[in-house]
């Protein structure tokens, strides 16, 4: 990621924090309309799971400019998803909704340099926390 991507992350995530339960709903709602057979893995009130995704997507958001920072903290969060039955392929559809609800919730402040970073930062991690939950071969799949 470019100093100028992790800015447009950076800033464009300060305009969705006013809303973080709104757009953690918008998430959840669209995660499960687009793979219901995740739904299993979350408990059914959502409301203690909005507030740590919120708080994960804070501190990785704010940590990009120090990503050695936060990539235990990732490495950890990788390794609990697998007991939680999530799996390589779960990875994408998850960057896809979280990518969406940026788009929706951003509106017009949405557009190619924004989605081009979000995209890049989540890359990033999620290929990262991939090598560290099922190893280096995953990850490059």
């Amino acid at each position: 990621m470019t100093p100028s991507q992790i800015t447009l992350v950076q800033d464009s995530f300060a305009k969705v924090a006013p809303i973080s339960e709104q757009a953690a709903t918008i998430f959840y709602n669209r995660l499960f309309e687009v793979a219901p057979q995740v739904r299993v893995m979350f408990p059914d009130d959502l409301t203690e799971q909005r507030k740590k995704l919120m708080a994960t997507l804070n501190v990785v958001v704010n940590g990009l400019s120090d990503l050695p920072a936060i990539l235990p903290a990732a490495s950890a969060l990788a390794k609990r998803h697998v007991d939680y039955g999530a799996r390589p392929e779960h990875y994408p559809v998850v960057g896809s909704a979280l990518l969406w609800t940026l788009e929706k919730g951003l509106g017009a402040a949405w557009n190619p340099e924004v989605a081009a970073a979000w995209t890049a930062a989540y890359g990033t991690l999620s290929s990262y926390m991939i090598a560290e939950a099922y190893g280096k071969a995953q990850a490059a799949e």
